[in-house]
């Protein structure tokens, strides 16, 4: 797997917010992604969550006062400042935020935030009144304008019973969004739609026909794409997974569905990566559920091939499709390449253990319009994904 934060520092400022409880879990996962972390804590947050308990998380001191002398850290606001790879302050209240703003420097928090010239990432967590305050909004404007990174708070239910936006982000989206200061971000003037998943095509009102697909492919080439800077629109069928973050995901159901999302945003993307497992037949719908004495018999028909109809409508776009394939995929992959118009194919067996439907970890040939292939080993599918990336980067160079 791609382990971008091994050995990374990560400084974690705790303020005052009911939402500090959460921290320890942040803390965890970025441990096991191989990260250091040391945390500041403010007078508020203390008053959630005693410094103990990240002191036995991290194996550091909790650093609390600017002028308490720290042996390791003699000038502590600067060297913490100077050790940090990024200084992640979560949860941020509206109080600190507003002292960020103007440039107060009263506390070690704001102090080391006024030292740090590593990126600062600010994850405001507050009621959603406070939140939209005119004056809580131009505080965080500002913050963005003098080179702070600013998270947009969750929707949902808070800690005191308001629903609205206003929720710490997902430990999951914090931890996406760390982890993109550390790509390159050689994608960002790009705009690529990707697919995946299954299509599900219903036979009556409770059963449908579907395929195995998991979508781990898909959305692992979406969340790396968009964390190498490209606008990333992610248009997927029923799964299990969570959205990645900074995706416009667009969810669907059926083939016609996805047809639709995707022809809606073919003409001003600059790559379509089609790793969606389309279903090619489509029942004859039933509008009442069919009773088992009566039996079943299906009657299909062809759904609309997407990546043909992307080939004949192509114009500036990069057109890649993958192959999932039985007996000899590098035939059938080059077939599809040549007869759907395509710049690149990507081709597995799926019948090849670690290579199917479902797993963490793909094998796969990559065939251009050339001729040329490249046959990858077994890898993890986020590390097929980010070579597969600098490819498609490639070719998008050569194209403009």
């Amino acid at each position: 797997m791609l382990n971008l934060l091994k050995n990374k520092h990560i400084l974690l400022g705790i303020t005052g917010s009911i939402a500090a409880y959460r921290m320890p879990d942040l803390i965890r996962q970025l441990q096991a992604k191989g990260a250091k972390v040391k945390v500041i804590m403010t007078k508020g947050a203390q008053a959630f969550i005693t410094p103990l308990t990240f002191s036995a998380l991290t194996g550091h001191p909790v650093y609390t006062d600017v002028f308490h002398f720290y042996s390791e850290h003699p000038i502590i606001h600067l060297d913490l400042a100077r050790w940090a790879d990024i200084f992640v302050i979560a949860p941020a209240s509206a109080d600190v935020i507003a002292k960020l703003a103007q440039g107060m420097a009263n506390d070690l928090l704001t102090s080391t935030a006024l030292g740090c010239s590593r990126p600062i990432l600010v994850c405001p967590s507050m009621n959603p009144n406070m939140y939209f305050k005119p004056a809580v909004q131009a505080n965080l404007r500002r913050l963005t304008q003098n080179g702070f990174y600013v998270m947009q708070p969750a929707k949902g239910k808070l800690a005191c019973g308001t629903e609205g936006q206003g929720r710490l982000p997902a430990i999951e989206d914090i931890i996406a969004r760390i982890e993109m200061f550390f790509f390159p971000q050689d994608l960002r003037r790009y705009k690529i739609l990707v697919t995946a998943g299954p299509t599900q095509e219903a036979i009556d009102p409770v059963r449908f026909i579907t395929n195995r697909s998991s979508g781990k492919m898909g959305f692992a080439i979406a969340k790396l794409a968009a964390a190498r800077g490209a606008e990333v629109i992610l248009v997927s069928g029923p799964t299990q997974l969570r959205p990645p973050y900074g995706v416009n995901f667009i969810s669907i159901t059926t083939t016609q569905e996805m047809k639709e999302a995707v022809f809606e945003c073919y003409p001003e993307v600059d790559a379509v990566i089609m790793a969606a497992a389309v279903a090619d037949f489509r029942p004859r719908y039933t509008p009442q559920k069919i009773k088992k004495a009566d039996g079943l018999a299906l009657y299909l028909e062809k759904t609309e091939d997407i990546l043909s109809l992307l080939g004949q409508y192509k114009r500036h776009q990069l057109l890649v499709g993958f192959a999932a394939e039985t007996g000899d995929p590098l035939a059938e992959a080059k077939r599809k390449l040549e007869q759907k118009r395509l710049d690149l194919i990507i081709a597995n067996d799926v019948t090849q253990p670690g290579a199917g439907f479902g797993t963490e970890t793909n094998q796969v040939t990559l065939i251009y319009r050339n001729g040329v292939r490249e046959c990858w080993p077994l890898m993890y599918k986020e590390e097929v994904a980010m070579r597969l990336l600098d490819r498609i980067k490639g070719l998008l160079c050569r194209m403009c």
